[in-house]
C-alpha cells in the first residue's frame, strides 16, 4: 500500500506540475507572429513608397514657395507704387535702377518702405512690413536680420529679391528675360523678380548642342 500511494503521490506531483511545463515546451507559434522574411518585405515595401513620395511632397513645397514668391513680388510693387503716389517720385532712383544680386542691395529700397530710412521716407510711412527671417544664418522669406544680410528682402529659396525701378520716367523698364521673352523692355514703372529654386536666370539653349546654356522654369515674376 505504501508503495502504491507513493506511485499515486509521485503521478499527483506530476500532474500537478505538468501544465506549466508542457506549456514551455509544447506551445505552438502565435499565428499572428512575423517572420524575419516577412518584416524584411513590409520594411522594403515602406522604403519603396517614401521613395515614391518624397518628390511628390518636394513638388507640393515647391509648389507653396513660388506661391508665396508671387505674393511677396506683387506687394513689393504695390509699396513702390504707393511710395510714387505719396510723394511723387520713385524711391532712391534717378535712372532705371536694379535692386537684388543684379544691381544696388535691395536693403537700401527695403529699409525706405519699410520707414527705416527717414531722409527719404521723411512721412515715416510704413509701406510694407516683411517678417524677419527665422534663420539668421540662411535666410529665407523675410528680411535678413545680421550683419552681412541686415535689411535685404529674400525670397523662400534664400536669394534676395529683385526690384527694377523706372527712375527716367519713361513707363519702361529692361526685361530681364528679353533672351527668353523676345521683349527688350517692359511697359511698367516697377517690376520685381525671383529666380526660383536654382537662384539663377532662366535661359533657353540655341542649339541642342549648346552646354552652357541652362533651361528652367521655376523664375518667378511680378508681371505675368
Amino acid at each position: 500500500m505504501t508503495q502504491s500511494g507513493a506511485a499515486v503521490y509521485d503521478r499527483r506531483i506530476m500532474v500537478w506540475k505538468s501544465p506549466a511545463v508542457i506549456d514551455r515546451r509544447y506551445r505552438k507559434p502565435s499565428a499572428f507572429s512575423f517572420t524575419l522574411i516577412e518584416l524584411l518585405v513590409v520594411i522594403l515595401i515602406v522604403a519603396v513608397l517614401m521613395g515614391l513620395a518624397f518628390p511628390v511632397f518636394q513638388g507640393v513645397m515647391n509648389s507653396a514657395k513660388q506661391t508665396q514668391a508671387k505674393n511677396d513680388l506683387l506687394q513689393i510693387v504695390t509699396a513702390v507704387n504707393a511710395f510714387y503716389t505719396e510723394y511723387g517720385k520713385y524711391p532712391l532712383v534717378t535712372a532705371d535702377t536694379t535692386f537684388g544680386t543684379a544691381g544696388a542691395s535691395n536693403n537700401m529700397l527695403f529699409d525706405v518702405l519699410r520707414a527705416k530710412n527717414t531722409a527719404e521716407n521723411p512721412r515715416q510711412i510704413i509701406f510694407m512690413s516683411p517678417p524677419d527671417v527665422k534663420n539668421a544664418a540662411k535666410p529665407q522669406s523675410g528680411i535678413g536680420t545680421n550683419a552681412a544680410n541686415a535689411g535685404q528682402y529674400f525670397d523662400p529659396w534664400g536669394t534676395p529679391y529683385h526690384v527694377r525701378i523706372d527712375g527716367n520716367y519713361d513707363n519702361q523698364v529692361a526685361n530681364p528675360f528679353s533672351a527668353n521673352a523676345g521683349s527688350e523692355s517692359l511697359q511698367a514703372g516697377v517690376i520685381a523678380w525671383s529666380f526660383g529654386k536654382d537662384a539663377a536666370s532662366d535661359s533657353t539653349a540655341t542649339t541642342s548642342t549648346d552646354k552652357n546654356a541652362v533651361k528652367s522654369k521655376d523664375d518667378v515674376v511680378s508681371w505675368q
